[in-house]
């Protein structure tokens, strides 16, 4: 029986999690989980699942959980802050983390589980983006075990000749690693047109069903650039190593093509399910709830060149990544701050691009040399793109 903490529960991550997890009772056990607010749904969570603790980020949430916890007679310690959350994933009691809390709000977390030696299923992306070398030497350091739960990464560890993790592309005899990408909800709409996409617009995914900031980097193709920085430091591959292709059916979730000539892809139906199951069981294989893939029902599977006129945040991510130092943080934080202010129809979908280019300009990037550096060029970057949102709304 292996315990579990879950960041982010009640995201579309966590959920899938805890539906893999209920399927499997005899193996793994919910220790904790971490939610920021609806707590509605992590109420729901607590009873079916039992948790020992709940993390809450959010004093007052916590207090109205506290409470109704209480009213229910539910044997449950709820717990808030920064301190309380390093706790829990640090506990000796902890097998596997799942780090699943959207942007950088999950770095810190995710690190304490690292320095702790837990298995780490990676599912927040920006952490590594953020802290690159700084977060791989904390699991190395910490003796923890790094897992991607990225669909495409995840494929890319499947399709690996050996460990992935750590080993050079030239050791597996590998020349390129192909992500694939959906192209988002507007692959095909006309040019003219993105400047008027509503928020609602952008999050309406074609194929995949995912929180509403991770959908808006599926429109602006910003996810596969974070993808591409976070392929990088997994997989110990450089920038011309890494190529994006659109493949509209979201089928083959990436591929890895060897020195002689094989291309190796991993191929399911678009559910989370799949690469969780594989990462929580791993090296084992387990069920995951996902329907079996049926190549017989398909027409065709398309794949092509990104146009990076119509994704210009792909662009920036590739200049982030060959600058180094800081300049993915820079990147990521110009993004999240970008992406919040289009959710909250403060900014024009085709301004994100524009506001995350100003800022990456306007902020220097030197190496990283502490986390305490790290978290003062994000704060930096992120007060210089709330300032060139403001000066296009004015």
């Amino acid at each position: 029986m292996q315990n579990v903490v879950i960041l982010g529960s009640t995201g579309s991550i966590g959920v899938s999690t805890l539906d893999v997890l209920a399927r499997h009772p005899e193996r793994y056990r919910v220790f904790a989980l971490v939610a920021r607010q609806r707590i509605d749904r992590l109420l729901e969570q607590i009873c079916t699942f039992r948790p020992t603790y709940v993390v809450v980020t959010e004093a007052e949430p916590a207090e109205t959980l506290r409470n109704r916890i209480r009213d229910m007679r539910i044997a449950c310690e709820v717990l808030t802050g920064a301190d309380a959350l390093a706790a829990v994933v640090s506990a000796p009691e902890v097998d596997i983390v799942m780090a699943a809390i959207v942007g950088a709000a999950g770095l810190m977390p995710t690190l304490a589980a690292a320095k702790a030696g837990k298995k780490i299923l990676l599912a927040n992306k920006e952490a590594l983006v953020m802290s690159g070398a700084l977060f791989l030497n904390a699991v190395k350091d910490g003796g923890a075990q790094l897992l991607p739960i990225d669909s495409e990464h995840n494929a890319i560890f499947q399709c690996w000749s050996a460990n992935a993790i750590g080993q050079a592309p030239s050791v597996a005899g590998v020349e390129k690693i192909q992500l694939t990408a959906s192209g988002g909800p507007f692959l095909r709409k006309p040019l003219s047109e993105l400047n008027e996409v509503t928020p609602d617009q952008a999050c309406s995914h074609p194929t995949w069903n995912m929180g509403r900031k991770i959908s808006v980097d599926s429109a602006t193709l910003m996810n596969k650039g974070l993808e591409v920085i976070e392929a990088c430091h997994l997989f110990g591959a450089s920038a011309e190593q890494v190529d994006v292709v659109i493949h509209p059916q979201s089928i083959v979730h990436s591929m890895v093509r060897y020195l002689d000539g094989s291309v190796l892809a991993q191929m399911g139906n678009p559910d989370m399910r799949t690469p969780i199951a594989h990462a929580l069981a791993w090296p084992e294989r387990i069920q995951s709830g996902v329907a079996p893939l049926d190549l017989t029902q398909m027409s065709a599977l398309q794949f092509e060149v990104v146009d990076r006129e119509r994704f210009p945040c792909l662009t920036l991510a590739y200049q982030a990544l060959q600058a180094g130092g800081t300049a993915a943080a820079v990147l990521n934080a110009a993004n999240e701050v970008a992406v919040d202010a289009f959710l909250n129809n403060r900014l024009r979908f085709t301004a994100i691009s524009d506001v995350i280019a100003a800022t990456l300009a306007k902020v220097s990037a030197p190496t990283i040399g502490s986390l305490a550096e790290l978290l003062a060029i994000d704060a930096e970057a992120r007060l210089i793109a709330a300032t060139q949102i403001q000066l296009r709304a004015a």
